[in-house]
């Protein structure tokens, strides 16, 4: 408990303020007992060093040491105090509803049989950066989530976008799995541009809806709440941040409904995300740019027509109920400048597409957009408006390059501007130091100490688990397994809370280390995690970890000249399953990957080198389980059935690679249909290979 460290530090700090003055006033009396006459003053002047007046500087030297001491515990107290005021302003306080039902619920428990102990209230939830907000807001892990939105260092997000943005960075990884090439076995180290981690602001969305227990709703184009028929105008200090918001939610769809397309200028576009974005706007296939707003209404009008053609088509050949999406376009009050707006209003119209310009629009309304995203009809003051999307440059920035390489070609998975933690090869440790918190006691030798990470993770000790209470201890582990040679503050609390603002953490990071530091030491007496100079590492003399077993085959595979068979074997069988399985944390990603992509190496080298085809064929399939996305496990397995004349097999396994790929919103590459040729052979009946599924 920590109320006596407190206690005795408040009553060191009333001895300091009170102990000096008695003392002083007691020996020596007040510092200055009056004015000095005139012939004091010649006397120092004849004779300044004498017994008295050195006597009374040491006395004023003492008086004033103590008022430097009361000036620092006076400004600690007022600041502690102004804070205190604050988080009691920020307090909920109930509804009258709310508090006639909870006097209600009182009095039905104190009348009833049985009672029941009140737990005590929550206490107030701060939300940060990068977590979930909304006028009601439950804490999980220090992260307050709720349904309305989330908040980032950029902007906010209405909830619906931000599953968008989740799902995008999903299908991302998907891609770069997809369009993986295996090649012989490397080092440890990889350097592939595309196992770059992803933008900031889109891991703090992740982090923020990871371990949630509500559906992703729906992906679609979103709805422009209460946009009037003939467009609207957006002003005031939020206009920019709706319309980069704008600009992001409609693309984020873009690759699920390719018929949905946001059009906007090329004015509007250099206010929104600055003048250095053309390579980035080449990537997004869903946003028309157009220099004018007679062309932005010729290609409203042309979408109009072409959306018309295909409902009669698709009415014709009895297909109904098919949703055709709308476009958006997107201005500014310059674009509109002297300008006739009524054909890109009529054309909207036609099309039922929706217009917002950002700033005054000669053709309807002018709302009001506050910071926060806030929308206000002047012309209904009294109504709720609703709340859009709101970024700043570089959050829509960064939402726009996941968006490009969810649509843009293959060449455009080239790493994202980001640093990536890559796994450090074995051979880069630090020396064995201890700390003065390494108080090892001799109860616990003996005891040992796994960490499991391949898989769900798991900490044990003589093969019991250890339950970790705070899931933020569990991704220390995880983080500290994968990063062999440690890491220090900043790269763990950038990790584990991404998005939310670094002095905020400190103190969350630091009491997460120290329950489960306290927790292994309870238990067995032993320290497994170091702290040398602001950096943090398994202490491998106490630990043992899967994931380094699995990082020393990789290594011993990549450079062994003899014996490279049961090298390349040792890798499979140090993997039973992908780094903290289940786990959706946006580091995660990059350090599974790169793992993946040494052991699907590894099952291709010894399928190209084995002498029988049908094991060949047993290395591709289980590389195909580990990697079920990968376009080219799955045109090698097929041809390497259509060589043992399993051309049934090999159709099974193309159509099931078509279905999956499709299901999660990708699309074959050129090797799918190349190889959809070569497989079209008769399907064969009997002595099947079973293909893999699922």
């Amino acid at each position: 408990m920590r109320w006596p460290r407190q206690l005795m530090s408040l009553l060191i700090v009333l001895g300091l303020l009170a102990g000096p003055p008695l003392v002083l006033l007691a020996l020596l009396g007040p510092p200055i007992s009056g004015w000095p006459t005139a012939e004091q003053v010649r006397a120092w002047v004849q004779q300044p060093l004498t017994e008295r007046t050195l006597t009374a500087a040491l006395t004023i030297a003492a008086w004033l040491v103590w008022l430097v001491l009361a000036y620092t515990v006076t400004i600690r107290a007022l600041t502690g105090i102004r804070a205190t005021a604050r988080w009691l302003a920020r307090l909920p306080l109930p509804t009258p509803l709310q508090a006639t039902a909870g006097g209600m619920a009182g009095a039905a428990v104190l009348v009833g049989a049985n009672a029941v102990a009140t737990p005590s209230p929550a206490p107030p939830v701060l939300v940060a950066a990068g977590t979930l907000d909304s006028p009601t807001v439950t804490e999980h892990d220090g992260m307050a989530r709720s349904d309305e939105g989330i908040a980032v260092a950029g902007g906010w997000l209405p909830r619906e976008v931000a599953e968008q943005v989740a799902a995008a960075a999903a299908l991302v990884w998907l891609r770069r799995r997809r369009d993986y090439q295996p090649r012989p076995p490397e080092r440890l180290w990889r350097e592939d541009p595309d196992l770059a981690p992803l933008p900031a602001t889109a891991a703090a969305v992740q982090a923020a809806l990871a371990d949630t227990s509500q559906p992703a709703p729906a992906a679609g184009i979103p709805t422009l709440t209460g946009v009037p028929a003939g467009g609207v105008g957006v002003t005031g200090p939020g206009a920019l941040a709706v319309g980069r918001g704008l600009l992001v939610t409609v693309l984020l769809t873009g690759h699920r409904h390719p018929t949905g397309r946001l059009v906007t200028t090329r004015a509007a576009l250099a206010r929104l995300l600055g003048p250095h974005t053309d390579s980035l706007i080449e990537r997004l296939p869903q946003l028309a740019v157009v220099d004018t707003v007679d062309e932005a209404a010729r290609l409203v009008a042309s979408a109009a027509a072409s959306a018309w053609a295909r409902g009669e088509s698709e009415t014709r050949e009895g297909r109904t109920g098919v949703t055709t999406h709308t476009p958006v376009v997107l201005l500014t009050e310059d674009d509109c400048d002297r300008r006739d707006v009524t054909p890109l209003a009529e054309a909207a119209a036609t099309s039922r597409g929706s217009i917002v310009a950002l700033g005054r629009w000669p053709a309807g309304p002018t709302w009001q957009a506050d910071s926060t995203g806030r929308l206000h009809d002047p012309r209904r003051p009294d109504g709720p408006g609703p709340r859009w999307c709101v970024l700043d440059q570089v959050a829509a920035t960064d939402l726009l390059t996941v968006i490009a390489h969810t649509t843009g070609p293959a060449a455009a998975d080239a790493a994202p501007p980001s640093v990536t933690h890559q796994p450090v090869p074995p051979g880069r440790r630090l020396p064995r130091q201890e700390t003065r918190h390494d108080h090892r006691p001799s109860a616990g030798a003996g005891h040992r100490v796994e960490l499991r990470v391949l898989g769900e993770p798991t900490l044990l000790v003589d093969g019991q688990p250890l339950t970790v209470r705070r899931s933020a201890g569990v991704q220390v582990l995880v983080y500290l397994a994968a990063h062999r040679d440690g890491a220090d503050t900043r790269q763990l609390t950038d990790a584990l809370w991404p998005g939310v603002p670094r002095g905020s953490l400190t103190g969350r990071l630091y009491t997460t280390l120290s329950e489960l530091r306290g927790a292994v030491r309870d238990t067995c007496g032993l320290n497994v995690i170091d702290h040398t100079d602001d950096r943090y590492r398994l202490n491998p003399t106490n630990i043992q970890v899967d994931l380094w077993r699995l990082h020393d085959a990789i290594q011993h595979a990549a450079t062994a000249v003899t014996n490279t068979t049961i090298a390349r074997q040792a890798v499979i069988d140090a993997y039973p399953d992908e780094l903290a399985a289940g786990r959706t944390w946006p580091w995660l990603d990059p350090l599974r990957e790169a793992i993946r992509r040494h052991v699907i190496d590894v099952h291709v080298a010894l399928a190209d080198t084995a002498p029988d085809p049908h094991r060949a064929v047993e290395l591709l399939q289980a590389a195909i389980r580990i990697d079920p996305y990968n376009t080219d496990l799955h045109t090698r397995a097929e041809n390497a059935l259509v060589a043992l004349g399993e051309h049934h097999a090999a159709h099974e396994l193309r159509e099931g690679y078509l279905r999956r790929l499709t299901a999660a919103g990708l699309h074959p590459g050129d090797q799918v249909r190349s190889a959809a040729a070569n497989t079209s052979g008769p399907p064969d009946a009997a002595g099947r290979i079973h293909a893999v599924r699922g």
